[in-house]
């Protein structure tokens, strides 16, 4: 919108009236005379007309109104910067959970704007697997999720049903076609869930329907690989309250409305089959450790900044990591698939020192809504011998604030 004003002269727009000036005497409201004083005729101050002349009670009525408004101004201004007064607590809306006043969090503190107890994020508590069993249930899986660190609940929900061909080369479910959510459990009870669905285009609508039917917002809707037969997208989820079932369910919906199969658990002779790859110079190349994940060699990194998401604070490397994945192609090749995680000044850096390494760019774009600090993702794609890429990737990673991480739930 343009920031110049104009005066509303479109039909049916208020127009100033001139009204007829009342006489007052002894004895009239002193809200009309403004004084309250007897005396002759005065012009009325609620008629709308020009006074002729000045009175001792105009000054008085304006620091009255003033001071009347005073509280309401300084409470707007405060509570959109946190900085109400001690002891004052101001109520805001909570749009996670379709608006209304936030209750206080666990220590009867009131939540600030950004939902946490005066300024603190909620902080996420550490679950076993047996903490999840109603969720797991829900969500149609069985051994399927896995513990991330004790932090939070991992579920994968790989494409196998999907032959996605992107530059020759058949795209495994692992190196870029798993759905996959995340759930964790917060202090006050509540459970934030994360991650993002695997969709042919012919199912997009359909699992959007599914995730809006079940109040679970759509974060980011995209690719993930460069041309590819037939087309696939990538919706990044989010949603978050005080029921993890029905969250499960909501998610299950959305996963009903494509033809993902059931997960099923490998062969423990097929679970990590040995690599025809020279990972110790990749590792090297990158500064982490990778891991054999089902045959695909797979390494994270994780942003060294604490994440908060809508006042919660995000466990470590959730929606927030650094990720390659290799596909072994034979002879020391792969194909790579991933993404950079990337602050705003970070981006132009990463993205040049890519191409200057011959790596593909895929996509530029955010994962989420309002993490601080904001988050961009740069997805790539290469094909070629691996210790090759890893040393092409090594100096755009170290334009990025990130450390090795372990295990990760994905972003």
């Amino acid at each position: 919108m343009s920031g110049n004003r104009e005066q509303d002269m479109s039909p049916g727009a208020a127009t100033p009236r001139t009204a007829t000036p009342r006489t007052h005497t002894r004895g009239t409201d002193a809200r009309n005379t403004g004084a309250g004083k007897a005396g002759g005729p005065r012009t009325g101050v609620l008629a709308g007309t020009p006074r002729t002349g000045t009175t001792a009670g105009a000054p008085r009525r304006r620091l009255l109104a003033a001071a009347a408004f005073a509280p309401l101004l300084a409470g707007v201004g405060m509570a959109g910067t946190g900085l109400a007064g001690p002891g004052t607590a101001t109520a805001h809306a909570d749009t996670r959970r379709g608006g209304g006043p936030v209750p206080p969090d666990h220590s009867g503190h009131p939540r600030g704007p950004d939902h946490s107890g005066h300024g603190r994020p909620l902080k996420p508590v550490r679950t076993k697997a047996g903490d999840w069993d109603h969720v797991v249930k829900a969500l149609g899986l069985s051994g399927g999720p896995s513990m991330v660190r004790g932090e939070f609940l991992h579920a994968r929900f790989p494409r196998t049903d999907l032959d996605v061909v992107s530059y020759g080369v058949k795209v495994s479910p692992g190196l870029a076609l798993g759905s996959h959510v995340a759930f964790v459990r917060y202090e006050d009870g509540s459970t934030l869930v994360m991650g993002d669905l695997v969709c042919a285009e012919n199912e997009l609508q359909r699992v959007s329907d599914a995730l809006f039917a079940h109040h679970i917002e759509m974060t980011a809707l995209h690719k993930h690989l460069l041309a590819h037969s037939p087309d696939v997208w990538w919706i990044h989820v989010h949603a978050h309250g005080h029921d993890a079932v029905a969250l499960a369910r909501g998610v299950r919906a959305a996963i009903d409305r494509t033809a993902t199969p059931a997960p099923q658990p490998r062969p423990r002779s097929l679970e990590n089959p040995p690599l025809d790859l020279d990972t110790r110079r990749i590792d090297a190349a990158l500064g982490g450790t990778g891991s054999n994940d089902g045959g695909l060699y797979k390494i994270v990194f994780h942003r060294r900044e604490t994440i908060v998401d809508r006042g919660m604070e995000l466990p470590q490397g959730l929606g927030a990591s650094t990720a390659f994945n290799m596909q072994l192609l034979g002879g020391g090749r792969v194909a790579l698939s991933g993404d950079f995680v990337m602050v705003a000044d970070e981006v132009p850096k990463v993205l040049a020192r890519l191409r200057q390494g011959k790596i593909n760019l895929v996509e530029l774009h955010n994962h989420g809504l309002s993490e601080e600090p904001r988050l961009f993702f740069t997805h790539i794609w290469a094909v070629g011998d691996g210790v090759r890429i890893a040393r092409a990737l090594r100096p755009a990673l170290d334009a990025t604030r990130v450390t090795p991480g372990g295990q990760g739930g994905g972003d």
